[in-house]
């Protein structure tokens, strides 16, 4: 009886990753956890299922909606949709042991049931950094820096990151009386790079029961133009009744006067008030990092402060700032942009098998040159040397070394340079040297 196959395929929104996918990728979070830690930032983890009261209501309606949701041994439980509220839990129940403030990063796979498109999947890996247990605008202002920074360490110079301070709108909305619809107003603000200013101001008066003046205020607020200074002036003139945005107003001023001393050149930091990020638990500086190439791509990395989303877990006050590498955007952004090398393999060294005879030196060499801090593979098999090459070119070797019977009677070994297909003879002590010049 013939066995009946699987056929083998993947969820929509879901993907696996070759090893050309995977090298970038894990390059990628190398770099970004190295910056992290340049900053004092420590490595934490978290469950990927939560209670689902932990996550629920956090992130919004449409987070609520996207969430993948199901019942195990008669619990309630819920795939985390960001690093955020997990953190939020974590360091309720932890914080006394490790104090604050407290500097964590986090690398770890998300899931939102959200519509798959290019650069955007229901799976992905989110690499974030937060500063917990301080009011002090310090972090918010670091967290600007570590975000160009990164970009800088990518390899990234022309981004822009652009900033805004919700206590701004918070202290525009508490003008009019309307602190209650702030939720509603946000997620209509949050629409304003994707449709009209008269959808926006139609969704806040039917969502959110304002007034076609009041709609028209808030975005008038939220869309002024000119320079930083000019900005600033204007929105201290209109939030000069209000304690709130006033101390939004200042928080920008300090942060613009820091970068600016920090030498951070001007045209990579960008107030812009319409910057209002839809996830409902942030409350003050809100960062938004877009490629000058690609605007059309979105953010590649988003966060703000949230001083209120640990409030739920602990009468402790812990306060909290970071930001959130968009790896998966920022990848698919850097293939278009033809950054990404072509490889499918960590080991730019392949070292052939030409005669069995000889295979406890060619291991040897492997590990020899593996302890001068190369990363090299040995062939397994004593197959034809047209096949090995053929293995190193699909796999993008830089540097192929051969030895048969001749070499190994002269102590002499071949090396290949895959890139321009010179091939010289050094000895062994040699070797090593030469390798070096050729990946350099």
């Amino acid at each position: 009886m013939k066995k009946e196959l699987i056929t083998p395929r993947t969820l929509k929104g879901f993907r696996d990753y070759l090893p050309s996918a995977m090298i970038p990728r894990e390059q990628l979070i190398e770099t970004a956890k190295s910056v992290y830690r340049s900053y004092g930032f420590s490595p934490i983890d978290t469950p990927a299922l939560e209670y689902t009261e932990i996550l629920t209501g956090k992130g919004g309606e449409e987070s609520d909606k996207q969430m993948f949701r199901f019942e195990q041994g008669g619990r309630d439980v819920a795939m985390r949709f960001d690093l955020t509220v997990p953190f939020a839990r974590f360091a309720a129940q932890n914080i006394n042991e490790l104090g604050t403030p407290f500097k964590r990063y986090h690398v770890g796979t998300v899931w939102r049931g959200e519509r798959p498109q290019k650069g955007r999947y229901r799976e992905f890996v989110q690499c974030d950094f937060d500063t917990i247990g301080t009011n002090s605008n310090s972090a918010d202002i670091e967290t600007l820096f570590i975000i160009h920074d990164l970009m800088l360490k990518i390899g990234f110079t022309d981004f822009k990151i652009r900033i805004n301070n919700r206590m701004i709108l918070n202290g525009l909305l508490e003008l009019h009386n309307l602190e209650s619809q702030s939720a509603a107003v946000l997620r209509a603000l949050d629409k304003l790079a994707k449709t009209s200013p008269e959808a926006v101001i139609s969704e806040m008066q039917e969502q959110g029961g304002l007034t076609q003046q009041q709609a028209e205020e808030v975005l008038a607020l939220m869309t002024v133009q000119g320079s930083t200074e000019e900005i600033l002036n204007s929105l201290e003139q209109q939030l000069k009744e209000n304690e709130r945005g006033t101390q939004g107003v200042l928080y920008l001023r300090e942060l613009f006067t820091a970068a600016d001393r920090a030498g951070i050149p001007a045209e990579r930091i960008v107030l812009d008030t319409s910057i209002a990020r839809g996830l409902d638990y942030y409350t003050g500086t809100i960062y938004e990092t877009f490629l000058d190439q690609l605007p059309g791509i979105g953010s590649v990395c988003s966060g703000g402060r949230y001083d209120n989303l640990a409030d739920l877990f602990t009468s402790q006050e812990l306060p909290g700032v970071g930001a959130s590498l968009g790896l998966d955007r920022l990848l698919a952004a850097m293939q278009e942009l033809n950054l990404l090398s072509e490889v499918s393999t960590p080991a730019p060294i392949l070292i052939t098998q030409m005669d069995a005879v000889f295979t406890p030196e060619y291991l040897r060499l492997g590990r020899n040159l593996r302890q001068a801090g190369l990363n090299v593979e040995v062939y397994p098999d004593t197959k034809a040397i047209k096949k090995q090459l053929k293995y190193a070119n699909r796999h993008r070797f830089k540097i192929v070394i051969v030895a048969g019977t001749d070499e190994f009677e002269n102590q002499l070994w071949q090396v290949k340079d895959m890139q321009t297909g010179t091939q010289t003879a050094v000895k062994e002590e040699e070797l090593i040297d030469l390798i070096q010049e050729i990946l350099s």
